[in-house]
Order: C-alpha cells, then structure tokens, then sequence
C-alpha cells in the first residue's frame, strides 16, 4: 500500500493493548483500561508540526529567492517515545490491518523517552564486538 503521512500537530500512536498487571500482581482484562481517562502507547510518525508565519517571507522582491510563507514548529514527541495521552481525543483508524490512534499533540499529556543507555541496556553489547 502507501504510507501514512501526518499533518499538522497530529501524532500516529501505535495504543498498547492487552492485560495489565498492577503492583500487587492482579491482572486487569484490557476492558478495564477502557474506563480509564488516559491511555498510552508508542508513537510512530508525527506531523511536522505547528505553522506559524515566516518573518523572512517578503513577496515584493522577485530578484531575491523565495521563502515559504509559512515554518512549522517541531513537536516535542519523537518516534519510539511513550506517550500519556487524553482518550477523548484520540481518533481511531485501520491501517494496513492495524489499529492506529491519531491524538493532536496538545492531548498529550507526557512522553517517556528511553536514552541510549537504556537501549543499549537493553539491547546488550553487539556480537561482533570484544568486549
């Protein structure tokens, strides 16, 4: 098929799913999760953010090169990151057969981005290194 390209403020969220284990080790079937007002999941494609004007827009020279009349203010969420967000402004669509959420970056309520010691934690040192 194609690729999805957000627009905007807007953030692909991939939602997690499933059972959640609380501290005392209860299980909570994922219908539970949904009378809750904040949900979470990774993020996986962002717009390119929020417009404003370009100050260095000026149309009344034409010898000079021509900047866009618009810039765009990055969003603060990255790709990979866990995002807290407001369930009630989450849209939900299929595709490619898997279920995405679409959530303006203002219903984002925090982000847990791993640094690169946790990945590489995680990920353990390469093969082909000595180490």
């Amino acid at each position: 098929m194609g690729e999805l390209i957000m627009v905007g403020d807007r953030v692909l969220i991939a939602p997690d799913e499933g059972e959640r284990k609380t501290n005392s080790g209860l299980v909570l079937p994922a219908s539970v999760a949904e009378n809750d007002r904040v949900r979470s999941g990774r993020v996986v494609s962002m717009g390119p953010g929020y417009i404003t004007p370009n100050p260095e827009f000026n149309e009344g020279e034409p010898w000079s090169q021509q900047k866009d009349a618009v810039r765009y203010l990055p969003l603060q969420a990255r790709i990979g990151d866990h995002a807290f967000f407001l369930r009630k402004e989450a849209i939900e669509i299929q595709f490619e057969g898997k279920t995405f959420l679409i959530v303006p970056h203002g219903a984002i309520l925090a982000l847990h981005r791993n640094t690169a010691d946790d990945i590489l934690s995680t990920l353990g040192p390469p093969d082909d290194l000595d180490l």
